[in-house]
C-alpha cells in the first residue's frame, strides 16, 4: 500500500518497530518506532517523558515527509 500512495505523487511515511519489514514491504521513508506492543510511546513511563517519546518520533516522521529521498531510508 505505501508503494501505492507513493506512486500517486504522495510522500508517506512508515513508522515502524521492525525496519526490515518495512524495507521488504518497499517503503521508501522509514522511522523507527519504540516498541511492538506500543510503537509510539512506552506506558512504564511518566506523561511529560512519553509525550517527549511521541512528539520526537513525530517530528522525525514529519521531518522525513519533506526530505527527498532516492530508495529506501531509515531516518534514526
Amino acid at each position: 500500500m505505501v508503494k501505492e500512495v507513493e506512486r500517486a505523487g504522495i510522500p508517506v511515511v512508515h513508522i515502524c518497530t521492525v525496519t526490515p519489514i518495512s524495507m521488504t514491504v518497499g517503503a521508501n521513508r522509514i522511522v523507527p518506532a519504540i516498541a511492538i506492543p506500543h510503537p509510539l510511546g512506552n506506558p512504564a513511563l511518566d506523561k511529560d517523558e512519553e509525550k517527549e517519546i511521541r512528539r520526537k518520533i513525530v517530528e522525525k516522521a514529519l521531518d522525513a515527509l519533506t526530505t527527498e529521498v532516492d530508495g529506501q531510508t531509515i531516518f534514526d
